[in-house]
Order: structure tokens, then sequence, then C-alpha cells
């Protein structure tokens, strides 16, 4: 299935699951792929950042593509084909593309600073890998520290028919969805799909400012496709009430350098993934980081039962 721009619901950023050892865990992946289907997921997005796709070699970066091109029962996977160069980049991206990937999402180098700078490698970087490839702009200045303003995004999707989706994860990144919609709305951008991440932490709002859904990894996907077909639905107060409950875990799991951990740890804690482990470089949580952590997972047990672990 190739991305297009009605693309909605939820794409969960998948984990990379690894033992204890740093080898890939193959049975977590398949674990993964039903628990999302579970869940809701409309699609799933792999190799992302939270992905740890730099510690991947390029042949396990392609197999876990492919497994879950395989398993998620033909709804779409995005593939993440960052790299520093365009060879890397273009090789991964046509390995996917010929494994049944619905698309690639591309984020910037770091070292991107002008508006010009922007545009021109997103126009190398479609050069590179064919346009013939949907592919989905990652706006992410938290991480990567590039700013990208409305005008910019949109010079990207004008100048680039496959261009198909804007993963946004800007912040304060509300009035760039609003910015974009309006240029939708006016005619000076063609129509895209806007799914948003950063946890997940500004879900609610996001949604009512026109997103399509969520792309990210908080380790409820459930309670992401809860919220967005709420707010789809209209059902405002339902949403932010469920919203709520979840914020103090979606809180402590945005906290930079343990956020990877905290959210391998609850999805161990509820099945998903066999360990919580990150392949080197990478952490764990302490002891009383888990112990918060379990905190949090019962007071949240109380609003929502899908916590009780």
């Amino acid at each position: 299935m190739a991305l297009d721009i009605t693309a909605s619901g939820l794409f969960p950023i998948a984990p990379t699951p690894f033992l204890a050892d740093g080898r890939i865990d193959t049975a977590s992946v398949g674990t993964l792929i039903d628990r999302y289907l579970a869940a809701g997921a409309t699609g799933v997005t792999v190799l992302g950042i939270m992905g740890e796709a730099p510690k991947l070699e390029p042949e396990e970066s392609l197999d876990i593509a492919a497994r879950f091109i395989a398993g998620m029962a033909g709804l779409p996977v995005i593939v993440g084909v960052s790299a520093p160069g365009f060879a890397a980049m273009r090789a991964l991206a046509r390995a996917v593309m010929d494994k049944g990937a619905a698309g690639v999402m591309i984020a910037p180098v770091p070292s991107l600073r002008t508006d010009d700078q922007i545009v021109g490698y997103y126009r190398q970087a479609i050069e590179a890998i064919g346009g013939d490839i949907p592919f989905v702009i990652q706006d992410y200045p938290l991480t990567l520290s590039v700013q990208m303003t409305p005008k910019v995004i949109r010079q990207i999707v004008q100048d680039h028919a496959s261009c198909m989706m804007l993963k946004h994860e800007d912040w304060p990144g509300l009035d760039k969805i609003t910015a974009l919609r309006g240029f939708q709305a006016d005619g000076s951008m063609r129509p895209i799909s806007i799914l948003t991440g950063n946890g997940g932490l500004f879900l609610d709002f996001e949604m009512e400012r026109g997103a399509d859904g969520a792309m990210t990894g908080y380790a409820f996907p459930e309670m992401l496709a809860d919220v967005v077909r709420l707010q789809k639905a209209g059902d405002r107060d339902a949403a932010h009430d469920l919203f709520d409950a979840h914020l103090p875990l979606l809180r402590y799991e945005q906290q930079q350098g343990v956020g990877l951990s905290t959210r391998k740890y609850v999805l161990m804690r509820r099945g998903f993934i066999a360990s919580d482990a990150q392949r080197k470089p990478g952490g764990a949580l302490n002891a009383p980081a888990r112990a918060e952590v379990d905190y949090l997972l019962a007071r949240l047990a109380k609003h929502d039962p899908r916590a009780r672990v």
C-alpha cells in the first residue's frame, strides 16, 4: 500500500527490541506487531529516532522493515531512512520499497540553518532516492535543531509531488498546524496528511488544530488511538479526560536522556517486548526511576485498566 495524503489514525513509532546481549529480539518484533494491530493502529513507522536506527547494521535495518511489512496485515509501513549521506539513504529507501514499504521518512541533518539550506537539502534527498517514492517530512527541532517555518514546509510540499505527510514534532507547534491548514484552505499548499509526535504530549489539542492522527511511540498506543478516534467523533471532553489521565506518565516519558528507557520499560511491563534492553551505547532505568514509573502505572490504572501490569 503506497502512502498517500489520506493517511490518518495511529502510526506507532516502533522501538527496536533487543536481547540483553544486543542481538535483535525477532520474537518481540512479532509481538509488537500483534499488539499494535490490537491497539487499532492504521499503520506503523519503523527505524525512527526512538528505534535506535543508527545502531543497526544495514542488513538489520532491512530485516526489521521487512518483518513489519510482512506482519502488518497490509497496512502501510513507513521506514525512516535518514542518514548523513545520500548514498546510504538511497540504498535503504529503494530496498525497503522493493520489500513493500508504503513510503519513507526523511529528517533534515542538524547542520541546516537557513530556509534555503533546508529546501535545498530536501531537493537533493528526493533527487537521490527518486521522485517515485512517497516521503514524510520529519520536523523535530527539539532533537534535530533545525527550525522549519510553515512557509518552508509549504515550499517542500509544493516542490515535491511525492511528499505525502508531515510528521509534526515542533514545540510549541500548535500554531504551525493552524498555519499549514490555512495554506491548504487558501489554495497555496496542496493537502497533505499531518501526524504528530513528541511522545503524544500535545495530541489533545493537535487534533483540534487539524492533525490527522498520531505518529509516536508512547507506551500506551491504545490511548493514542482512542484520543484520535474520540476527537474525530467530536467527543472532546472524553478525549481530554482520557488524555489527562495519562499525562503524568507522558510527561515522565518525555524526559531527555531517559525517555527511551522509560518507554521500553513500560512496554516490557505490558508484554509488548520481552526486554527493555537498548543496544550500546544505551542506558536503562535505575531502581528509583523504575519505582517512580511503577507508581505512575498504579495511579493510571485507577482511571485506565489497561495500566494494570
